[in-house]
C-alpha cells in the first residue's frame, strides 16, 4: 500500500495491517535466544541492542556466555571495566556495562535474585519499576515486559514510527507514548499478538519499508 493522506486508523485497519504483514513474513519466533539464557538473555539483549544492530548485541552475548558472565549474580560481581571489555562488540560498552550492572544490582539487591518476584505485578507497575532503573528507556522497558515477563505491552521503535508515518496514520503527538497508544487502544491486550506484530513490523522495516524507500510502496504494505 502506498502512502495515504493523514487519517486516524480504525481498529479494523490496525488488525488488517497485522494480518497482511503476518501473511508476508510469518511467525518470527521473537525474542531470539540461542545461548540458553532464557529471560536473563532477553534482558541483556534488550540492553545491548540499544543504538546498534542485533548482530553486534549477539556477539556481546556470546562473549558474556563464554567468559562466564551468564547470570545476574555474575554480572553483579564482575568489575565494570572487565565487563565493558567483554561486551565491546555492541558499542557504547562502558555505558552498557554500567546499565547491565545496575539492572543486575536491582534484581539481586531488591528482589533477592528472583525475577518472578520482580515481574509479579501489573504491566503499568512493572513498566514504571523498569523505567526507574538507570539506563532503561521506554523501548527497552517494553522489550523486557513483553519478551521476558511475557506481559502485553506494545513495543515502539524506529521501524514502527516510520511505517505509521508513511501510512499516513494520524498520531496525537510524536512521543513514544503517542505511537504506543495508537496500537494499544485498537488491539486486545494480548501478549502473543503484540509479540508477533512488533516482530513483523521490524521484518518489514528491515526489508521493504527502509529509510531509502520513502513510499513503502512494495511488499505487503
Amino acid at each position: 500500500m502506498s502512502q495515504v493522506s493523514s487519517t486516524t486508523p480504525t481498529a479494523a485497519q490496525v488488525h488488517d495491517l497485522y494480518e497482511r504483514l503476518f501473511a508476508q513474513y510469518g511467525p518470527r519466533n521473537w525474542w531470539p535466544t540461542t545461548g540458553g539464557g532464557g529471560r536473563f538473555e532477553v534482558i541483556c539483549g534488550a540492553i545491548l541492542t540499544q543504538n546498534t544492530q542485533w548482530r553486534n548485541a549477539e556477539r556481546s552475548l556470546a562473549q558474556m556466555r563464554e567468559q562466564g558472565y551468564w547470570s545476574f549474580p555474575a554480572l553483579h560481581e564482575v568489575g565494570e571495566s572487565e565487563l565493558a571489555a567483554v561486551i565491546r562488540p555492541s558499542g557504547y560498552y562502558n555505558t552498557k556495562a554500567r546499565k547491565l550492572k545496575t539492572f543486575a544490582a536491582t534484581v539481586e539487591d531488591e528482589f533477592d535474585g528472583n525475577l518472578d518476584a520482580m515481574f509479579d505485578r501489573s504491566v503499568p507497575e512493572l513498566r514504571s519499576l523498569l523505567l526507574d532503573i538507570w539506563g532503561i528507556g521506554e523501548e527497552t522497558a517494553d522489550d523486557i515486559v513483553l519478551y521476558a515477563a511475557e506481559l502485553p505491552t506494545f513495543v515502539i521503535d524506529r521501524y514502527t514510527t516510520r511505517l505509521v508515518d508513511r501510512l499516513g496514520w494520524q498520531v496525537d503527538g510524536k512521543k513514544y507514548s503517542d505511537y504506543k497508544r495508537l496500537f494499544e487502544e485498537r488491539l486486545p491486550a494480548d501478549t502473543p499478538l503484540f509479540n508477533e506484530f512488533h516482530a513483523v513490523i521490524d521484518g518489514h522495516g528491515a526489508r521493504t519499508c527502509t529509510s531509502r524507500s520513502p513510499g513503502c510502496a512494495t511488499g505487503a504494505v
